[in-house]
């Protein structure tokens, strides 16, 4: 039984009172046709715009592009391992599409802590993802965080 504790404590993430305005993490990979293939079949999503580079060169892309929710889902990557991490509940979010993302881009997630509200085990952060200098999704997420409590 201790070994499991162990190991519980090594996965946990940051306790609210760890916690505070300012902190960031991102996480950032480069979009491959395979990500945007098997998200499509993951997903369902599998509008030509993301699958068909024929259908795709006649829309306002003029080319495929990748589904946004792939990019938001590494916002979910950035929450679930890195800040606050392991052991935080996603409980909503906001998203703004901004800019297409295609493959070869690298997309870098983010999210920085705007609030902290312990009473609650709340923490609101603002997250934005970007393909070099280009915002391409920007939003923000409420999350309830483990306490020590």
């Amino acid at each position: 039984m201790d070994d499991v504790r162990q190991i519980s404590k090594e996965l946990d993430g940051h306790y609210v009172e760890d916690l505070s305005v300012g902190m960031t993490a991102a996480y950032a990979k480069t979009i491959t046709d395979a990500d945007i293939v098997l998200f499509a079949g993951i997903s369902g999503d599998t509008n030509p715009v993301h699958l068909n580079q024929e259908y795709a060169s006649g829309t306002m892309f003029q080319g495929r592009i990748a589904h946004g929710m792939l990019s938001a889902g590494f916002i979910s990557a950035v929450l679930g391992t890195k800040l606050p991490g392991p052991g935080c509940i996603y409980m909503s979010q906001t998203l703004k599409f901004k800019a297409p993302v295609r493959s070869g881009d690298t997309v870098t997630a983010r999210a920085t802590i705007t609030e902290v509200i312990p009473e609650k085990r709340r923490v609101i952060m603002r997250t934005v993802c970007s393909v070099g200098d280009t915002v391409v999704l920007e939003g923000e997420a409420m999350l309830m965080v483990p306490s020590r409590g």
